[in-house]
């Protein structure tokens, strides 16, 4: 089975938006062309019998500008404000755009609790599934102004983690991430002219997170790491993953049409039905790591004893730094 067909006869689909893929970059305010075009792509794939669900991002940033806020808020109450005042507005532009296509929508605000909570759990499920019978299409945010990084529950922290939990709550079949990046990369490009593109990526390890979390961090709360952790848990619950630039929004039809546009994260499912194109590079690195602790423990043991722990510090620092197996986004 190739990449088309997996990915073109996908029924369920969450497709997330990040701010980055909805607003404009100098001013932060929604574009509504660009949105415009992303609703009718939604409505195109209902008309051909997929289930999707929006999850959103924007309203925080909708609201600083309502605001007159020159700089992003500094303050948890700050953000919850702004969150406040952005998500009414955030909707009645979804709403008003999907209208236009006699389409109904319903806004489904989150906390953490609503997922990791059982009676919660089973409350939200319940609601989606009416929503699906409706053919209503659900557009879903974290409830910013209420939630809270509490030891009981906790937020979700960035849209990439709530959208792959959205995904395992509803059984979706695929989850799609726009964002400000291309997908994954085996080394940073705009450093490395060598680096190759990943087009799929099959299982999540330990090693691989460590390695994402190495990569760039310049996309704060969305960065490759948290892309990294949805698609782990997107995966293991059956549902296949890709990572994309939405720079271009056109870039989910061709997504559903099986093109090779972004990485793709398969699930369990699928995942011994295509090669995994890290392998090479996973494996190596973990030849090269082993063949550096040998030559430094070779290197160890004909030093005075004195220096083992400044030789060690060193060994350390070096896998740290090492370029073989990092992850980064291509920031578009």
């Amino acid at each position: 089975m190739d990449r088309k067909e997996i990915l073109q006869n996908k029924k369920r689909v969450v497709i997330k938006v990040g701010t980055t893929t909805i607003t404009y970059d100098e001013t932060g305010n929604i574009n509504l062309d660009k949105l415009e075009k992303f609703v009718r792509i939604l409505i195109n794939l209902r008309n051909k019998g997929r289930e999707v669900i929006v999850v959103s991002s924007g309203a925080v940033g909708i609201g600083r500008n309502v605001l007159g806020l020159q700089q992003k808020p500094e303050t948890e109450a700050a953000k919850q404000a702004c969150a406040a005042v952005g998500q009414g507005r955030l909707m009645m532009i979804y709403e008003k755009l999907f209208n236009e296509y006699s389409q109904l929508t319903a806004q489904v605000l989150l906390t953490k609790e609503s997922i990791t909570n059982e009676e919660c759990r089973k409350n939200a499920r319940q609601t989606f599934d009416e929503l699906f019978r409706m053919k209503v299409v659900p557009i879903v945010n974290e409830n910013d102004a209420i939630s809270v990084d509490e030891l009981s529950y906790g937020n979700f922290g960035d849209n990439d983690t709530l959208a792959a939990y959205v995904a395992r709550l509803v059984d979706a079949d695929l989850l799609i991430l726009m964002s400000d990046i291309d997908g994954l990369y085996t080394d940073d490009p705009k450093k490395n002219p060598n680096a190759r593109f990943i087009h799929t990526v099959v299982g999540i390890d330990e090693q691989l997170e460590q390695m994402a979390k190495g990569a760039s961090s310049d996309m704060g709360t969305g960065g490759m790491a948290t892309k990294i952790g949805a698609a782990k848990i997107a995966t293991a619950s059956g549902a296949d993953m890709v990572i994309a630039n939405g720079k271009n929004i056109y870039a989910i039809n061709d997504i559903m049409a099986g093109k090779k546009i972004g990485t793709l994260f398969l699930s369990r499912e699928h995942g011994i039905e295509l090669e995994n194109e890290l392998a090479p590079e996973r494996a190596q690195y973990r030849r090269q790591v082993k063949k550096q602790k040998k030559d430094n423990q070779r290197e160890d043991e004909t030093k005075p004893q004195y220096h083992m722990e400044q030789e060690t510090m060193g060994v350390s620092m070096n896998l740290i730094g090492g370029s073989y197996g990092q992850l980064y986004g291509n920031i578009g």
